[in-house]
């Protein structure tokens, strides 16, 4: 629903749509002809839909929304990155990276207005939580991204290709928004992503990831970041609830319902002096030796209220050899975008945090530094305050 009440029509599903087109009397086919003009040709505006008869369309503006998130700022980034800042529903502002790279454009995507879990690596986590998106809000922003990018100009070719929800918040915690989105995204009357194409990212919300296969085919990235249960509940406070061997059960068992042969990305933030060592790869190695699957080392991208740092680049390949040699596919995320803020870990917004946690961050580290915290300088304001 928006913010007046009424069904967003970016945000229903093909299914949703014939139900809705159904009880109107009207034929399926609509559900495909509505699709097709907003998430394909990019028309917002009903009156345009030609192929739609005027008293449907009327019916359709009397009964429907077409209602999309608000782009507030917008920074491109000196390597091509691009990164907006958008205003939703709740106030609160999230944010959206373009990365295009060598054969591919993908557009990272968020999917809450904040992050409950303070994963102590991230700077959206710092910002506290505010609400979750719409899926007319997440599906929103490749529509946006893809208008921005000039997609729905004339004999324009395709230019966001893959979907990563790895932007603002955890996935899975919004779990039925996040799945009408990644359904719209994948279907051939939207955007026709492929299943390869479309990546759900979660930090291990094992009964949500239980859940997956009677939603979705998309494929899945683990935040794993550490080797052990004790330092990944240093780090991950979800780990506390769902430890490591829960964890891999449950994306094991996603993972084999599924009737390719995909296997889950193991994203590792790497961090100085906290989980790059020698030890900690091969730690790894062996936790994950008997679990099919692909790493993705992350060096770690600095952002205030945090005092890790970025680890050598010694310790970054030193750790990919040892995994390399235990016969792991790995690779090492480039770091882009980071001239904007827009690299891995560093989204932030603007949340109107109703943990209060952003206040309780930004004091502990004022008085680190020495200064006298003052809340009214904190963008992430509590909702009760």
């Amino acid at each position: 629903m928006t913010a007046n009440s009424k069904p967003n029509l970016f945000g229903l599903t093909r299914e949703q749509l014939v139900h809705h087109f159904s009880e109107m009397g009207e034929k399926p086919f609509r559900a495909q002809q509505i699709m097709k003009w907003i998430h394909q040709r990019g028309i917002v505006n009903l009156d345009a839909m030609t192929d739609i008869s005027k008293k449907l369309r009327e019916t359709l503006q009397e009964s429907f929304a077409l209602e999309l998130p608000e782009v507030v700022e917008d920074y491109p980034s000196s390597d091509g990155s691009h990164k907006w800042i958008i205003r939703v529903a709740s106030g609160s502002k999230v944010e959206m990276v373009f990365i295009p790279e060598a054969g591919r454009g993908t557009l990272c995507i968020s999917s809450q207005a904040g992050c409950s879990l303070d994963c102590s690596f991230c700077a959206t986590g710092k910002q506290g939580f505010d609400s979750n998106l719409s899926s007319g809000e997440i599906v929103g922003q490749l529509w946006l991204a893809n208008e921005r990018l000039g997609a729905y100009q004339p004999d324009s070719n395709r230019i966001i290709s893959n979907v990563v929800m790895m932007g603002m918040g955890e996935p899975l915690l919004n779990f039925d928004n996040v799945m009408a989105a990644v359904n719209i995204m994948m279907d051939d009357c939207a955007y026709g992503l492929s299943k390869r194409k479309v990546t759900i990212s979660t930090s291990g919300v094992v009964p949500a990831i239980d859940r997956l296969k009677d939603f979705t085919d998309a494929s899945l990235a683990v935040s794993l970041h550490a080797p052990n249960d004790e330092l990944r509940s240093q780090i991950m406070p979800i780990n506390r609830r769902y430890p490591i061997q829960e964890l891999l059960r449950s994306v094991r068992g996603y993972m084999e319902s599924l009737p390719d042969r995909r296997v889950p990305v193991i994203e590792y933030t790497l961090i100085k002096g906290v989980n790059d060592h020698r030890q900690h790869a091969r730690e790894l190695a062996e936790l994950l030796k008997s679990f099919p699957c692909k790493i993705n080392l992350i060096p770690f991208n600095p952002f205030e209220l945090s005092d890790f740092e970025t680890p050598s680049n010694s310790s970054v390949s030193n750790f990919r050899q040892i995994l390399q040699s235990a016969g792991f596919t790995v690779t090492v995320r480039t770091t882009r975008a980071d001239d904007i803020g827009a690299a891995c870990g560093q989204l932030v917004g603007a949340v109107a945090d109703r943990t209060k946690r952003s206040g309780r961050h930004l004091r502990k580290a004022d008085e680190k530094a020495g200064k006298v915290f003052d809340n009214t300088d904190n963008l992430a304001v509590s909702a009760d305050s």
